[in-house]
């Protein structure tokens, strides 16, 4: 795609346009990571994070588009610090004005309404015949195969776009840049060749398509997307009366006059033959080839584009709304080193369903980019991290967070290792395994990346562990990248504490349960026997089934 944006606007468009040129129409997670197609997000971490169940929570997204949109947001997050603070601004201009905010809410509710007829039309197959099917089957399931020539999904699939871009027209100018881009991409699309073709009329000249602007003064056929073609049946009607006239009138003298109406007897079953034949003809001719050029118009693509960004703001808007307590949109801001601080910050999975969920805090800067947690299992490590990660992906989506404060600086790379014993490579053991993805994180790091990793260097001697997680995060201090390490391994602290490095949360403990407040501190315990109880497995478990055994067998 070319880029679009000028001096005067700010960037908008990302990438290439969702909307597919191809056969195959684009679905609403195609933007999923890839091993082999991603960004700063890669296939391990997207999953490692629960982007999927993020997107699931923050969609309020009313078109299909829109969700495309908002999904692409969360799985290839920008990192374009120009862009996030004009998708703020706009964002910010909906809370200052309501009129603006009603007219948009309205205009994407009606867009919603017959998004569908542009995607049956583009992506439809035509089977022929008189009737139309439903594009839905038994199951509910959405297909693109219908009855009929495709008359049908040709006028209301160019009737969405001819009133998406009326209804633009009538919506109020916004003040900030990004949404007024996005507004003026929709009304733009009226001037172009597309556009022109879609509103009709088309006309088809040598098999090519001219708009009303390009016809020329002699007569040439002109499209009509119906099985009923008037000229020919008004044709048809009259030949049929001269001819009945022509039996009545010359052969009723040799009482013949009859002939005539055997004649439109046998005549009038061929109509629907002819007719058809050239339904047939026009779906092939002019259907198909108008919904090949409509796929591929660029023009098309942006102004879908621009809609389901439209409808993006209005989730993300929708979402922080949905949250009880704070939702901040953080100060984003460019910087060579990658920062995430935030007060009293919730996991965005569990803000709105958790509203009593624990906050904490997070910083991580310039002076606190190691930063090692530590505590028994259960004890809210893990969810820390995720949270961490969740935030920046907000951050990096213009969205809001929930929390109190915060300020973010974009990741250039976002990992989150975790330990994978079920993907182990042939002739690779687990500590193999586990380091060879710990080096492919390394060397893609800069300082502008977030790491997480989940332990290190499992699956080897305590002595060896200790030695190679020692400088592997003396590596990454060095690197500058954010680095959060999960650890219960306190002796790897201790050593790090000795060359001042790092900083260091452990769990925080009421008695024997987790508050899930991360305090500072190098935790010591494991609360093992805690745990185990809790499942069934404690010593005395074993004990007491082993002796249960021993009673049967007697």
């Amino acid at each position: 795609m070319n880029d679009t944006s000028q001096a005067v606007t700010p960037p908008v468009w990302r990438g290439s346009f969702i909307l597919s040129s191809g056969k195959r129409q684009a679905q609403v997670r195609d933007t999923r990571p890839t091993a082999e197609n991603h960004g700063a997000l890669d296939a391990k971490t997207f999953v490692a994070v629960e982007a999927d169940a993020l997107f699931d929570e923050i969609n309020h997204a009313q078109t299909r588009m829109g969700q495309s949109v908002l999904y692409r947001t969360i799985a290839r997050p920008a990192t374009d610090v120009a862009l996030l603070q004009s998708k703020q601004e706009a964002l910010r201009e909906l809370e200052s004005n309501p009129e603006l905010l009603a007219a948009l809410e309205k205009y994407i509710k009606r867009m919603a309404l017959d998004e569908a007829s542009l995607y049956y039309l583009l992506y439809g197959e035509f089977a022929g015949g008189l009737t139309t099917d439903d594009p839905r089957d038994k199951t509910g399931k959405e297909r693109l195969e219908f009855g009929g020539y495709g008359y049908r999904q040709f006028i209301d699939g160019t009737g969405f776009v001819v009133d998406m871009v009326d209804q633009a027209e009538a919506l109020p100018t916004p003040d900030s840049a990004y949404l007024r881009t996005l507004i003026q991409a929709l009304r733009d699309f009226a001037q172009t060749r597309t556009y022109s073709l879609m509103h009709g009329p088309v006309y088809v000249s040598d098999g090519k398509f001219l708009t009303q602007e390009e016809k020329p003064r002699l007569p040439i056929p002109r499209f009509r997307p119906s099985v009923f073609k008037w000229p020919f049946i008004s044709f048809f009607v009259i030949f049929m009366a001269g001819l009945l006239f022509f039996f009545e009138n010359t052969l009723s003298e040799l009482g013949a006059s009859y002939i005539g109406y055997g004649v439109l007897i046998l005549l009038v079953p061929i109509i629907p033959i002819i007719l058809q034949a050239v339904s047939a003809s026009d779906r092939d001719s002019v259907i198909y080839p108008l919904q090949k050029l409509f796929r591929q118009s660029e023009d098309l693509a942006r102004a879908m584009e621009a809609l389901g960004m439209v409808d993006e703001l209005l989730s993300l808007r929708k979402h922080a709304r949905s949250i009880p307590g704070d939702a901040v949109l953080p100060e984003i801001y460019m910087n060579e080193r990658h920062t995430l601080v935030a007060s009293a910050a919730r996991n965005p999975l569990l803000a709105r369903s958790r509203p009593d969920y624990v906050p904490n805090d997070i910083t991580l800067d310039n002076n606190k980019r190691l930063l090692i947690v530590t505590g028994p299992n259960s004890g809210g490590k893990t969810a820390y991290c995720k949270t961490v990660v969740q935030i920046q992906l907000l951050a990096q989506a213009g969205a809001y967070v929930p929390a109190t404060q915060a300020r973010v600086v974009p990741a250039e790379h976002i990992f989150y290792q975790v330990p994978d014993p079920g993907q182990l490579e042939e002739g690779m053991g687990r500590f193999a395994h586990e380091l060879k993805q710990t080096r492919e994180i390394f060397f893609n790091s800069s300082a502008r990346s977030l790491v997480i990793l989940d332990e290190l260097a499992e699956g080897t001697t305590f002595e060896e562990k200790m030695t190679l997680s020692e400088y592997v995060l003396k590596g990454f201090y060095e690197l500058g990248a954010t680095t959060l390490l999960v650890t219960h391994n306190h002796e790897l602290c201790e050593r790090l504490q000795k060359d001042a490095i790092g900083d260091y949360l452990q769990v925080e403990f009421t008695g024997e349960h987790p508050t899930h407040r991360l305090i500072p501190g190098v935790s010591r315990i494991s609360h093992a026997d805690r745990i185990a109880s809790a499942i069934g497995f404690s010593k005395e478990d074993v004990a007491s089934h082993l002796a249960s055994l021993q009673e049967n067998g007697d």
